[in-house]
C-alpha cells in the first residue's frame, strides 16, 4: 500500500535547500507543494513584484524534481482542508512565520486540521533560533541586542539539509496561473529599475551569497557604510522570501573564515548583522505591539506633525538634502536602499520633519523588496528613539556631515540625483552653499532644477530636541 501524500505549504521559504518542512514532507510520502495567495495578506507593491519572480523560479525548480507547484488563491482555512479532501493527503507541513497575526492564524489552522485527523507539523525555516530559545540567565527575553547576540552566537545550529535531487509528486492538480494574480505592475509598469537590479529566486540567492563571500566579505567592516560601494551582501530580499536559509548563510560564512582566518573579523561582523534580523523577530514575538505602538510609552505624547507636503517631498527624494534624496530615489528605482542611508533618511523624516515613524515604516513596506515587518518596525523605532535598545533621541544625524563622511566624492549622490552630477565634490552635499558661479557651471538652479532644503538643519535639530525634552519632563 503506497503512502498517502503530504502537503508542503510554502510561505516565505521559497527554496529547496535547507528547508526542514520539505525534508519532513518527503519523508512522509509523495509531496504536494502548495502556495496560497491569501487576500488577507497585503504585501507592498515591490514585494508583490518580487513574489512573482520567486514563485516562478520555485515552480521551475519543483517541476524539474517531479513535484509541480500548486497555486491557489483564497483563505488557507478553506484551501487546506479542501486540498486534503481532493488528494487524500493526511499530513501538512510548513515552516513557521512569526508575525503576531500569522501566529494566531497558524495556531487556529493547526487546531482545526488536527481535529479533522490531519497530521500537522511546523518547523523553523527562517530564523537562526526560535524567538523563545534565546533567553537571559533569568529566563527572560532579551531587550538589548549585544547580549542577545552573544547568547545567540554560542548556540549550536543544525546542519542545513541539502536540496533534494528528485521529489515524488502527484499527477498535475488544478492550479491558478501565476500571471492571473497580477503581482507585477502593468499600467504603468514602474518596475524597470527592479528588473535591472534584481533577479528573484533561489539560484540567484545562492549566486549572490557566493559572490559576497568570494569578493566582498573580506572588506565588509569598512565598505558596508559606503553607499556607492558594493560592500554589503544585498541578501535581505532573498532572506525575506526564504530563498536562502540563514543557517546556510551562517554555515557558508563560517566555512569561509575557517579556510581564510584573516577574514574572521569581517565574517563575524556580517553574522552580527544577520543576528539583528533574529533580534527584531525576537522583539516582535515577545512584544507584538511594537509593530504599531511605541516601545517607550513616553513617545505616545510626542508632538508629531501632519505635514503632508513635507512627507511627499521626502518620498520623492526632493528634500533638498542630497544624501537623503539619493536614498529615497534609490528606493523608488530599485526597491532597496543602502542600510546607512536608510538610517539617515529615516532620521531626517522623524527628527527633521517630525513625521511619525509609522508613516515612514509604511512607505518602506510598500516600496522595499525586503519589506520584513519585524526588521522594518524595529529599525524605525531604533532610529526614532522610541524602541528597544534604541539610539538615543538626541542622536540626530546631520545629513551634510553624513554625506561627506560616507560619500565623500559624491559618487552615490551623482548616481541617483543626476541634476547634481556636475557639481564639485566640495558642495555636492550642500549645494545651497555653492557660489553662484559653481551652480551655474553645473547647470543647477536651486528651487527649480533641484529643491532648496525643506528645513534648516540647526533649526530642525533644536525643534526636535525641545519636543523630546518636553515629553521627557512630562513623563
Amino acid at each position: 500500500m503506497s503512502a498517502s501524500p503530504a502537503i508542503l505549504w510554502f510561505r516565505r521559504d521559497l527554496r529547496l535547500d535547507a528547508n526542514p518542512a520539505l525534508a519532513a514532507a518527503m519523508a512522509r510520502g509523495p509531496v504536494i507543494p502548495l502556495f496560497i495567495l491569501d487576500p488577507a495578506d497585503r504585501p507592498g507593491a515591490a514585494s508583490r513584484w518580487w513574489l512573482h519572480g520567486s514563485l516562478e523560479a520555485l515552480g521551475e525548480s519543483l517541476a524539474r524534481l517531479g513535484a509541480p507547484l500548486i497555486l491557489r488563491r483564497g483563505s488557507p482555512s478553506e484551501i487546506l482542508p479542501a486540498l486534503t479532501a481532493e488528494t487524500d493527503a493526511r499530513a501538512i507541513f510548513w515552516n513557521r512565520l512569526y508575525e503576531p497575526h500569522l501566529i494566531g492564524r497558524d495556531k487556529a489552522l493547526k487546531s482545526a486540521l488536527t481535529a479533522q485527523g490531519i497530521e500537522v507539523e511546523s518547523f523553523n525555516g527562517s530564523l537562526l533560533a526560535e524567538p523563545w530559545q534565546v533567553r537571559t540567565q533569568s529566563g527572560d527575553p532579551y531587550k538589548v541586542f549585544t547580549p542577545f547576540w552573544r547568547s545567540l552566537a554560542q548556540m549550536p545550529f543544525p546542519a542545513p539539509h541539502p536540496a533534494p535531487k528528485k521529489c515524488a509528486g502527484l499527477s498535475p492538480l488544478p492550479s491558478d496561473d501565476l500571471a492571473s494574480w497580477s503581482l507585477r505592475p502593468s499600467k504603468p509598469d514602474w518596475a524597470g529599475g527592479l528588473r535591472a537590479t534584481w533577479q528573484p529566486g533561489e539560484r540567484a540567492a545562492q549566486s549572490r551569497l557566493a559572490a559576497f563571500i568570494d569578493d566582498a566579505m573580506v572588506g565588509y567592516r569598512e565598505a558596508r557604510d559606503i553607499p556607492a560601494a558594493e560592500g554589503t551582501s544585498r541578501l535581505s530580499p532573498h532572506l525575506h522570501w526564504g530563498e536562502v536559509s540563514p543557517h546556510r548563510i551562517w554555515s557558508a560564512v563560517e566555512a569561509a573564515t575557517a579556510a581564510h582566518p584573516s577574514g574572521a573579523e569581517a565574517g563575524r561582523a556580517f553574522l552580527r548583522e544577520l543576528a539583528w534580523r533574529d533580534f527584531a523577530h525576537h522583539l516582535l514575538f515577545h512584544w507584538p505591539d511594537i509593530a504599531r505602538e511605541n516601545w517607550k510609552s513616553q513617545f505616545d505624547a510626542f508632538p508629531w506633525k501632519e505635514d503632508t507636503a513635507a512627507f511627499t517631498a521626502w518620498t520623492k527624494g526632493e528634500t533638498g538634502y542630497p544624501i537623503v534624496d539619493a536614498g529615497m530615489r534609490q528606493l523608488w528605482q530599485t526597491g532597496w536602499m543602502h542600510n546607512r542611508v536608510r538610517m539617515i533618511a529615516a532620521s531626517f523624516l522623524v527628527k527633521h520633519l517630525m513625521v511619525d515613524w509609522r508613516r515612514g515604516a509604511e512607505w518602506f513596506e510598500n516600496t522595499l523588496v525586503d519589506a520584513d515587518l519585524a526588521v522594518n518596525r524595529a529599525s524605525w523605532q531604533w532610529v526614532a528613539g522610541s524602541g528597544a535598545d534604541a539610539a538615543p533621541y538626541f542622536r540626530i544625524f546631520n545629513p551634510v556631515l553624513q554625506g561627506e563622511k560616507f560619500d565623500g566624492d559624491g559618487a552615490y549622490v551623482r548616481a541617483f540625483v543626476p541634476e547634481l552630477a556636475k557639481l564639485d565634490a566640495r558642495f555636492i552635499h550642500k549645494p545651497w552653499a555653492a557660489p553662484d558661479a559653481e551652480l551655474s557651471k553645473a547647470g543647477i538652479a536651486l528651487g527649480r532644477t533641484y529643491p532648496k532644503p525643506l528645513v534648516d538643519h540647526g533649526h530642525a535639530r533644536a525643534r526636535a530636541l525641545a519636543a523630546y525634552e518636553q515629553i521627557r519632563n512630562e513623563s
